[in-house]
């Protein structure tokens, strides 16, 4: 499954349009966010994503769960969204 990781100054349409794109081709993705800003990205870039999607028929979900990361040697805990049609 392909990784968006996304931070905080990702524009969320341009996140959308990569989610949508992935979802598709392959019929899935999982979108990860370190921090509350990447977070709040992620999830806008999601909701328009499924905007996108749904005027050629795919419904897209979306399962939240953790992921630990590490960044710069640093173990991070991550938002991991993994987005997939129903």
């Amino acid at each position: 499954m392909e990784v968006l990781k996304v931070s905080s100054r990702s524009a969320p349409n341009s996140v959308a349009g990569a989610i949508s794109g992935v979802i598709r081709e392959q019929g899935s993705v999982e979108v990860q966010a370190v921090g509350a800003g990447a977070a709040n990205q992620a999830i806008k870039a999601i909701a328009i994503a499924r905007g996108y999607l749904a005027p050629v028929g795919i419904d897209m979900v979306c399962v939240p769960a953790f992921a630990n990361v590490v960044i710069d040697g640093e173990e991070r805990t991550a938002i991991k969204l993994i987005c997939e049609q129903r």
